[in-house]
């Protein structure tokens, strides 16, 4: 994953270039937040550092945050009704009382929220609450990220203080786990245009820990919300995130101690990390993945598409540029996930089948800028992928810029054909819907970024929205049909998945395990 989740758009960047200049601190407001660094569950005065592998390129407001620190830290600061485990991805109660009740006919469900709840303000967590966090994310005017993920809400209503009732629009099985994409926020801190705003760089949440400070370069850090009352309580004192995009600093935070745990450990370096440190690899969902402007010749036939796919040796792809920490795809799913089903269309290497789709697509001598995106894994893959395509007489040529600068101007831009890049929408949740709709029910994935927009993707849009309102085997089983479209379609598809790599001091770190995913995650971890 890069910085961003899936990159910031034009309107991404605009909006927090007045936040995240370089350098610039973001602590202004942020002693409203409440909380504090005082002992709570037995914190016992203990500090957690770390150091992550990206830095904060977004603001914190949940409806909207992007960025990989942004989505880790709010993972500790927010509460949904219902959050899934960052380790498990197991959902579990937080706001919520007791498991969500549904009406008969499955369009009215009721949740009841926790008791004496609170904010890290000292304010009540109230059902009006719940209503406008929906309600904000809902609402046009505010273009939130979250907004396609619950497409299925028509409205939610306060019954009492402590009683919410959501009304969908049809039936949708995944309702309980789905919820947690939408965490909750207090509606007096975040009324309106200017409020929101000021609360983006000072979140206030009801979940254990509280933002204390954060910069576009050093970090995070986050002290203890006193107020908390719910099941998972701070076990230490302080957490101090650390950022740093580059792989060396990160393990000599590790080796000098001065972090008790890393993520995203260099592959060349994970064997030489120390026996007294504890490595843990995880296949993940994120993935190199090729995107094409289909609406642009040769890109917008299929064939062409599938030949370059065809031409890498993924294997070799991940045995050279990761050492073998990854998986060639076989879907867009990873074969890790619950709901993986493989595709009907398995890009295994064939340079010769490669050679005759461009040739039946009359896309002879065929040239193109490859773009990339700045994580290291897809700067090390590229020149790999360069090569095979060299082999079946394709020339690219390689640009390599950061996410930011990718999303911002090149791939809006009229000249833009193929990008390699990475993504992983699996921090908001793991479930097939949620995934599919990420890149190929999205306005700004489908439809501004690789153009796909033909009968095929329109197909794949009704079998997805198909899907959301059929369960079991009959959902499963259009999910399938997505899955084979994509995958024969390629208008942006994995090439493999990775496995992510976290590093960590087993004697001064207790109750810790790497996640599947992009963050470093706290919950219920204290020092040893």
């Amino acid at each position: 994953m890069k910085q961003s989740l899936g990159g910031l758009s034009r309107r991404d960047v605009l909006r927090y270039a007045g936040i995240f200049g370089a350098a610039t601190a973001i602590t202004g407001g942020l002693g409203a937040c409440g909380g504090g660094a005082g002992d709570s569950g037995g914190a016992a005065g203990k500090t957690i550092e770390a150091t992550l592998a990206f830095t904060l390129s977004s603001g914190f407001d949940p409806m909207n945050a992007s960025s990989a620190v942004a989505t880790a830290v709010n993972q500790h600061v927010f509460e949904a009704l219902i959050d899934l485990d960052p380790i498990t991805r197991q959902p579990y109660l937080a706001l919520a009382a007791a498991q969500p009740t549904v009406s008969a006919d499955g369009l009215t469900w009721t949740v009841q929220l926790r008791e004496g709840a609170k904010f890290s303000d000292g304010s009540s967590v109230t059902a009006d609450d719940v209503a406008w966090s929906f309600q904000r994310a809902l609402d046009p005017a505010n273009k939130a990220l979250m907004a396609g993920f619950i497409t299925f809400v028509d409205k939610v209503t306060a019954k009492d203080q402590r009683t919410a009732e959501f009304t969908l629009k049809h039936p949708f099985s995944l309702f309980p786990q789905r919820i947690a994409v939408i965490k909750i926020v207090p509606k007096a801190k975040t009324g309106d245009a200017a409020a929101s705003k000021a609360f983006d760089t000072a979140p206030i949440g009801s979940g254990p820990f509280t933002v204390m400070s954060a910069n576009a370069t050093a970090g995070v850090v986050m002290g203890v919300n006193t107020n908390y009352n719910g099941p998972r309580p701070a076990k230490v004192e302080k957490i101090t995130l650390r950022t740093s995009t580059d792989g060396t600093a990160r393990l000599n935070d590790l080796r000098g101690s001065s972090s008790q745990v890393i993520e995203a450990v260099p592959y060349l370096d994970v064997k030489s990390v120390g026996a007294d440190r504890k490595v843990e690899e995880k296949q993940a969902f994120n993935h190199l993945f090729l995107m094409f402007n289909c609406a642009a010749a040769p890109f917008s036939d299929k064939r062409v598409r599938q030949a370059l796919h065809y031409a890498i040796d993924a294997d070799k792809v991940v045995k050279t540029a990761l050492q073998g920490y990854g998986t060639a795809a076989s879907s867009y799913l990873d074969a890790g996930n619950a709901g993986y089903q493989k595709a009907a269309t398995v890009y295994d290497y064939d340079p010769d089948k490669a050679k005759s789709l461009l040739a039946a697509a009359g896309a002879s001598n065929l040239s193109f800028e490859l773009h990339t995106t700045d994580a290291a894994f897809i700067k090390d893959s590229a020149p790999v992928i360069i090569d095979a395509w060299k082999a079946i007489g394709v020339t690219a040529t390689l640009n390599t810029m950061p996410s930011s600068a990718i999303y911002g101007n090149v791939v809006p831009g009229p000249n833009f054909r193929v990008l390699a890049a990475s993504g992983d929408p699996t921090v908001f949740g793991p479930d097939v819907d949620l995934l599919l709709r990420w890149f190929y029910v999205n306005q700004t994935w489908t439809k501004d970024r690789h153009r796909w927009t033909n009968d095929a993707a329109k197909q794949c849009a009704q079998l997805i929205e198909s899907a959301a309102k059929a369960s079991g085997s009959e959902q499963t089983a259009l999910w399938k049909q997505a899955l084979d479209l994509i995958a024969d379609e390629a208008p942006l598809y994995p090439v493999f998945h990775v496995k992510m790599v976290t590093a960590y001091d087993p004697a001064k770190l207790k109750d810790f395990q790497g996640a599947a995913t992009t963050g470093l995650y706290f919950l219920g971890a204290s020092r040893a």
